[in-house]
């Protein structure tokens, strides 16, 4: 499990990240914010590619692998339905 959370300014290099992450097979869970499945190969490829997004200073791209522990312990507080998530995996907090 991967999860793949960024902050970029500008809207054009914003948008074309999220479809490139798509098209990783990433899901989107926040507004700048996916998770999905990434082998060590891909995330080390994904974490090349994703430098030419990060042009201001205050543009930045987190990579961040999960173990399953990680994964099972994590919690989720929304008010609406998490679809994206094995239920198995994680515990969704109302």
């Amino acid at each position: 499990m991967t999860l793949i959370i960024y902050d970029i300014s500008d809207d054009k290099r914003r948008i074309a990240l999220s479809k490139m992450l798509q098209d990783y097979g990433l899901h989107r869970i926040q507004y700048s914010g996916f998770l999905g499945d990434l082998n060590p190969n891909d995330r080390e490829i994904l974490s090349k590619e994703v430098g030419r997004f990060v042009e201001a200073e205050t543009d930045s791209v987190y990579i961040i692998p999960l173990c399953d522990r990680d994964a099972k312990t994590c919690r989720i507080v929304s008010k609406n339905k998490i679809s994206i998530v094995d239920k198995d995996t994680v515990a969704i907090v109302d």
